[in-house]
């Protein structure tokens, strides 16, 4: 039977693939996070804790468990808290990949890592998975990092990049449309950039990509986002429609104006051809995608 390790299950990614692939009989999974305890530990789920920043832990669980895959949903993907506690995030996103890597290595298992728009300075969007990366953030510096250490680690893997990843999860922190909802149902007014551009991804369709390149056995880097290129305003306006809120109090603002602690790359996206020919990806546009928000959110236990 095929084995798989998710790694940060109790992650908005992680728990949809922990969703999409228990389902199945034909493989074994195996979640972990570094909690103590599962989102979804009413369900059953197998699941242990596991911090991949610990070397020794990762080699134990990975040499019991000998997974055919690892998937690595665990990231510091806090752009702000990356750029002022570099040790801690370099210390995920970096040291962490290694340690699966070497991990990975002992028993002959592929790992599919994730990573993102960030490693683009956002000056010549869209991009193709054949474009030359250049990050202006700590973040985006260290999921090149990371990036660079799955290419010359000798094993097979796959690596997807995404964007401003949403759905609705247990715990987890808001999303950049979820922040919008809540501000405006509590009459907050809000600033929103016009100047950052990019295509917004549902968890589902990444999801998708993601269970889809283990199937295919797809290695090599695929890009996989909403269909949609819009700014963050734009953005926020269209959650305001969907969800029937006031779309008043979200003022327009430029990057520069909004004081954040690091740089964003102002007009990415991302060219699809790729992962739509070769995993059949069919993914969202901003309504669709906020419109499955707004569903998720009604059922019990999103939020």
């Amino acid at each position: 039977m095929k084995r798989i390790l998710i790694c940060g299950a109790n992650g908005l990614l992680g728990q949809r693939l922990s969703l999409m692939l228990s389902s199945q009989t034909e493989y074994e999974v195996l979640n972990t996070s570094q909690e103590r305890t599962f989102v979804y530990d009413h369900q059953l789920f197998d699941y242990t804790q596991l911090d991949i920043t610990q070397k020794s832990d990762v080699k134990s669980l990975v040499s019991s468990f000998r997974p055919t895959v690892i998937i690595n949903a665990a990231a510091a993907s806090n752009v702000d808290w990356c750029e002022t506690h570099r040790d801690e995030a370099w210390r995920v996103n970096v040291v962490g990949v290694e340690n699966l890597i070497e991990a990975a290595r002992r028993v002959g298992a592929r790992v599919i890592h994730l990573s993102t728009d960030y490693v683009f300075d956002g000056k010549h969007g869209p991009y193709s998975e054949e474009d030359k990366p250049n990050p202006i953030s700590y973040y985006g510096k260290s999921k090149l990092a990371s990036e660079n250490a799955l290419r010359i680690a000798d094993i097979p893997y796959t690596l997807i990049r995404t964007i401003v990843l949403y759905g609705g999860g247990i715990g987890v922190r808001d999303s950049f449309p979820m922040w919008v909802l809540k501000s405006l149902k509590a009459g907050k007014a809000i600033s929103c950039a016009e100047d950052q551009i990019s295509n917004p991804t549902h968890v589902n369709d990444l999801a998708f990509a993601v269970v889809k390149a283990y199937e295919f056995n797809r290695a090599g880097i695929y890009h996989v986002c909403g269909s949609e290129r819009v700014s963050r305003y734009e953005f926020a306006v269209r959650a305001a429609e969907v969800f029937g809120l006031d779309a008043s109090l979200i003022q327009r603002a430029r990057s520069a104006d909004l004081k954040q602690e690091a740089p964003r790359p102002l007009v990415t996206g991302f060219v699809t051809l790729k992962a739509e020919t070769e995993l059949g990806l069919k993914p969202m546009d901003t309504r669709q995608g906020l419109t499955l928000l707004k569903r998720e959110l009604q059922t019990p236990g999103r939020a």
